[in-house]
C-alpha cells in the first residue's frame, strides 16, 4: 500500500506541483544538454505533443462555440486574443528579437494560441464565471487553430520562412487529430460506462498524462539549447525579459477592460481567457514547425504563466483589482 502511495505521488507530481516541476525540469534538461547531445530526441517531439494534447480533448464540447450566451464578454475576449495581443507580440518581436527569428516565431505562437485548461481551472479557483471560461476556451482553441498559420505568415513571415502547408499539417496533427480522438473516446466512455464514472475514475488522470508530455517536451527543448544558452546568455536573458513584458502588458490590458466593462466574475474570466496562453499546444507547434529555439521561447513562458496567475488571484483578493472604483481606497 505504501509503495502504491509513493508511486501515485510520483505519477501526479508534475500536475500537482507544476510551479515546481517546470523549473526543476528546465534545470535538469539544461545540465543534461551540457553533458550529452540530445538532438536525436527531436524526432519524438511531434508524437509526444499529440499524446500530450489528446487527454485534454477528452470531454471537449465543440457545441459550446454555438452557444451565444455571454456575447459581449466573448466578443471582447476574441478581440483581445486575435487583434490586441498579436499586435503586442509583433511589436515586442520587432523591438527585441529581429536578430533571433526563431525566438520571434516562438513569441508569435505563444500570442496566437489563447486559453487552455488552466483558464478554466484558475477561473474556478478565483470564483469567476466558469461557464463563460469553458466557452472562451473552446472558441479560442478552434479560432486559434484556424488563424495561427496565416497570422504567423503576416507576423514573422519576412523574418523566418513560414511553410503554410507544414504549419497546417502540424496543427492538424497536434490539435485536430487529438480533438477527433478525444470526442470519440469521450462518447465511447459515456456509452460504455457513465458520466459519473468518467468524472471520478478517468478525468482526474487526464491532466497527469498531459503534464508528463509537457515535461518531456520542455526537457528536450531546453537540453537541445543548453550549449547555445551558455554561449549566448544575453539572448536567453533577452528572451526571458520579452516574455515577462508580454505577460505584464497582457495582464494590464485584461485588468483594464475587465474593470471598466464587466462585473468582477466576468472580469476574472476575461483576465484568464486572455492573459493565459495555450502553452501545451504552442510548445508542440513551435518545436515541430520551427525548431528548438522557438520551443525555448515557449518554455520560458511556462516559467511565468502559472506563477503570474497565482499571484494575480492573491492580489485581486487583497486589492480588488477588478472592482470598479478608486484603487487608492482599497486596503494596502
Amino acid at each position: 500500500m505504501e509503495k502504491q502511495t509513493i508511486l501515485k505521488k510520483i505519477i501526479f507530481w508534475p500536475s500537482k506541483k507544476i510551479i515546481l516541476a517546470i523549473p526543476t525540469v528546465l534545470v535538469l534538461g539544461f545540465i543534461t544538454g551540457l553533458i550529452i547531445d540530445t538532438s536525436s530526441l527531436k524526432q519524438f517531439i511531434l508524437p509526444i505533443a499529440m499524446l500530450m494534447i489528446y487527454p485534454t480533448m477528452i470531454g471537449f464540447k465543440p457545441k459550446e462555440v454555438l452557444n451565444f450566451s455571454h456575447g459581449r464578454l466573448m466578443i471582447t475576449i476574441v478581440l483581445l486574443n486575435f487583434i490586441a495581443i498579436p499586435i503586442i507580440a509583433y511589436l515586442l518581436g520587432v523591438g527585441f528579437l529581429l536578430s533571433e527569428p526563431q525566438l520571434f516565431a516562438g513569441l508569435a505562437i505563444t500570442a496566437l494560441l489563447p486559453t487552455s485548461n488552466m483558464t478554466i481551472a484558475f477561473t474556478m479557483l478565483a470564483k469567476g464565471n466558469v461557464p463563460a471560461a469553458i466557452k472562451s476556451t473552446t472558441t479560442g482553441l478552434l479560432l486559434g487553430s484556424i488563424l495561427a498559420p496565416w497570422y504567423l505568415l503576416v507576423m514573422v513571415g519576412q523574418y523566418v520562412p513560414i511553410d503554410i502547408l507544414l504549419t497546417l499539417k502540424t496543427i492538424s496533427l497536434i490539435i485536430l487529430v487529438p480533438l477527433i480522438l478525444g470526442i470519440i473516446t469521450y462518447s465511447y466512455i459515456i456509452k460504455k460506462h457513465s458520466l459519473e464514472y468518467f468524472q471520478k475514475s478517468i478525468k482526474p488522470y487526464l491532466p497527469v498524462a498531459s503534464s508528463w508530455g509537457m515535461i518531456l517536451i520542455i526537457f528536450i527543448s531546453i537540453s537541445m539549447n543548453a550549449t547555445r544558452i551558455v554561449s549566448s546568455l544575453n539572448i536567453f536573458l533577452i528572451a526571458l525579459l520579452v516574455q515577462a513584458i508580454f505577460y505584464v502588458i497582457n495582464y494590464s490590458l485584461a485588468i483594464f477592460f475587465g474593470r471598466k466593462m464587466f462585473n468582477p466574475q466576468d472580469g476574472l474570466t476575461l483576465v484568464f481567457s486572455t492573459a493565459l496562453r495555450n502553452l501545451s499546444i504552442a510548445i508542440g507547434l513551435a518545436a515541430t514547425a520551427f525548431g528548438p529555439n522557438a520551443a525555448l521561447m515557449v518554455s520560458l513562458a511556462f516559467l511565468i504563466q502559472g506563477q503570474a496567475a497565482a499571484w494575480f488571484i492573491k492580489l485581486n483578493e487583497r486589492y480588488g483589482l477588478l472592482n470598479k472604483g478608486d484603487l487608492s481606497t482599497k486596503r494596502i
